[in-house]
Parts: structure tokens; sequence; C-alpha cells
């Protein structure tokens, strides 16, 4: 049987462990993956694009397990009262072929988002990183806060928006929690100390949210929002002159920041920072840019730690996905037309 964990047991996990504690955990199995980069399968992810929004999947498998997510992008999804990003993720045996565990990834992917932007950070940043500007207060911003505490301690949070809601939004779900946050009148007044700046926006389209003038010397911009063709965030001053680290370069050429810039415009990939093949932030003035658009072996980790963390309890329940006939030959005694139906 195919192991389901499902909407309801994927919240019941996270409110039973704890979501900070459960990024601390998702970025440890990331970085082991990371480190192990050079044994997995890799592609671009496959992706079906229309004037509303983009269904993807993405693959990948390490030999011995393989996983996709199927993953929908959606803008103006919430205008119409949808979520903007929909998912649902599969590992299954590679020696048998078999689906062994399948599960939501809505909520997972919000999780995994956050927790390989920390990974990054942890890598990029200065240690001595304490505040976090935030600009675009969606789905995905109690997520970001949460890893960027568990994983550098960081609780001082300033937030922006066009959207006055959504910041009041984030205030309400995180003050609660010990944060401190500033609500920023602009990217300028959120920016301002700010040793992190993560752009998460929506729309599908080449903005520029954060100028180079904005980010000041120091700082490292975890720039998640630009995720496909044609959708960019950043200046593209600010990638000239930063050290730029992304997830799969054939990939982040086609959907990230870098699509703006040339074909040869140098980059480094995080498992080489991870691993010590390449260098990191070279002094505490250097501007570094973590240009992520998420990967399938991000994917990847974050279904083995839902796995693993919820296996053997009532969180998981079979699925009877596989037909399975006595005969393996034999598929089609399981109709057995021979047996009236009453």
């Amino acid at each position: 049987m195919t192991q389901l964990l499902d909407v309801a047991s994927m919240a019941r996990w996270i409110r039973r462990d704890g979501a900070e504690a459960i990024l601390v955990r998702m970025t440890d199995y990331l970085e082991a993956d990371y480190r192990r980069w050079e044994r997995f399968d890799k592609t671009p992810r496959i992706a079906s694009h229309t004037p509303l929004g983009v269904i993807e999947l993405m693959p990948t498998s390490d030999g011995e397990t393989y996983s996709f997510k199927y993953v929908n992008g959606h803008p103006s999804n919430p205008s119409r009262g949808f979520q903007t990003v929909t998912a649902f993720g599969v590992l299954a045996d590679v020696d048998t072929g078999y689906p062994t565990f399948l599960a939501e990834m809505t909520l997972l992917t919000a999780l995994r988002t956050a927790a390989t932007s920390a990974l990054a950070a942890k890598t990029l940043a200065r240690p001595d990183s304490r505040t976090l500007a935030l600009i675009g207060a969606g789905s995905q911003s109690e997520f970001q806060a949460l890893a960027f505490r568990g994983v550098l301690g960081i609780e001082d949070l300033r937030v922006f928006d066009i959207d006055a809601a959504a910041i009041e939004k984030v205030r309400r779900n995180l003050e609660p929690l010990g944060f401190r946050v500033h609500a920023a009148t602009s990217v300028d007044d959120a920016v301002l100390g700010a040793d992190i700046i993560t752009t998460c926006t929506a729309d599908k389209a080449r903005n520029t949210i954060l100028r180079a003038d904005q980010a000041a010397p120091g700082v490292h911009v975890n720039a998640i929002g630009g995720d496909c063709p044609g959708k960019t965030e950043l200046d593209a001053a600010i990638l000239d002159s930063a050290r730029v680290v992304v997830e799969f370069t054939p990939q982040t050429r086609i959907e990230g920041e870098i699509q703006q810039m040339p074909a040869d415009f140098p980059v480094t990939e995080l498992w080489q920072v991870l691993t010590g093949a390449a260098g990191g932030r070279s002094s505490a003035e250097e501007v570094t840019v973590f240009d992520s658009v998420g990967f399938a072996i991000s994917d990847f980790s974050a279904l083995r730690c839902a796995r693993d963390a919820t296996a053997g309890t009532d969180l998981q329940s079979a699925l009877d996905l596989v037909a399975d006939p006595d005969d393996p030959k034999d598929l089609f005694s399981l109709v057995d037309v021979l047996t009236p139906v009453s």
C-alpha cells in the first residue's frame, strides 16, 4: 500500500511538531541532499504555461528513490477565491517503480521554500544578521520568518506589501509568536537596517521590486518571487555587482532573476558552496543574492522529511493506489468479468 499524508494530516503534523521545529529539521534534510547533489538526476521542471498561470512537474531521483511534484502557480487565483499555489508529491521505489508515499504539497512547499531560503542564508548571509525585511506579505511570509528564526535566530521583521491588510495579517500571525514586526510604509522603509531582504511577490511580470540603491553593502538578498519566464523582482544592477547563487543553473536561467542577464553571466550553485567546491561570501561588504526558483531536489528532501517524521503514526493512512493481482501477469483477474455484479 502507498502511504498517504493528506491536507488534514499535514496540518496536524505541523501543529504537533511546530512549524519552526519542522523547518529546522527540513533544513538539515536539504543540506544533506544538496551535499550529495551529484548523485541526483537533474532536469529543469516541465512547465505548461497559459496566460493565467503555469502547471509544472518536477522530477528527480538519487538512484534509490524517485520523486516528483505537481505544482501550479496562478497569481490571479486569490481574487477568484483560490490559492496561488497548490501541489502534491510522490516518492517511489526505484527498484520496483512502485509509489510508496503520496503527500499534499501546498503546505509542504511553503515549508520547503522557507527552509531552502534559510539554508542559503545560513551559508551566504553575514553571521551577525539580525533583521529580516519581507517585501511581499503573502502566504510565504510567516514560513520565511519562522525558518529564519529557527536557523539564524532572527526575530526582527520589517514588512512591506502594497496590500496593507496583508501586512496586518503578518503582524497578527507573528507577533503572538514573539516576533517584533515593523509595518513598513515603503520598500525604502522596509530595507532600512535590514541584513537580509526576502522578495516574494506574485505579479507575473518583469518588475523592479528592489532597486540597486536599496541593497546596502553586506546585505543578503533572498529572491524567491521571480520563478517563471518573464517574472523578475530585482534591478539587474544588483546582480551585476553581487555574488549570485542558484539551485540548478539551467532552470534558473529560464525562470530566475538571471533571465535578465547574458547567457554567460557567472553564477554559483548552492551545492558547490555547501561542499566547499566554490566560495560563498567573500567579505562583510559583499552583496549576496540567492536567486531561488525552487528545484526538484528540495521537494525530494521535503517529502523525505515529512515521510520520516510521520511514519508509524496515524497521520499516515494506507492508499490502495497500485493494482496488485495475486498473479502479476493476470491484471484482468481484478475485473473478473465472469462474476456478475449484484
